[in-house]
């Protein structure tokens, strides 16, 4: 006698964020860069393979305002460290260090 049929194991969908406006195959970016590059001057592109993103195109301007956002946050940190150095401190008068 044949055991019991069960429903075949399957794994749960993957699910992948998608942080973009627009999306895009690796085979259509292939296809048709310059589309797609001019698309992310517009908006934000993500470029997917099997349907998970693989890379973001975003405009030099975006780009550069992200960089500026992580110097800051880099600066940032930089402040909050040295803060709890403070009774390590000298006092210095400002006028000290104008002349």
């Amino acid at each position: 006698m044949n055991a019991p049929l069960k429903p075949p194991v399957t794994a749960p969908p993957v699910i992948a964020e998608v942080l973009a406006d627009a999306c895009v195959s690796i085979s259509n970016l292939k296809a048709n860069p310059a589309a797609v590059v001019a698309e992310a001057q517009e908006r934000a592109v993500a470029v997917l393979n099997r349907n998970r993103p693989v890379a973001y195109m975003v405009s030099p301007e975006v780009w550069e305002y992200l960089q500026r956002l992580h110097e800051d946050a880099l600066d940032a940190a930089l402040v909050e460290e040295r803060m709890g150095e403070l009774d390590e401190a000298t006092p210095v008068a400002l006028r000290d260090l104008l002349d």
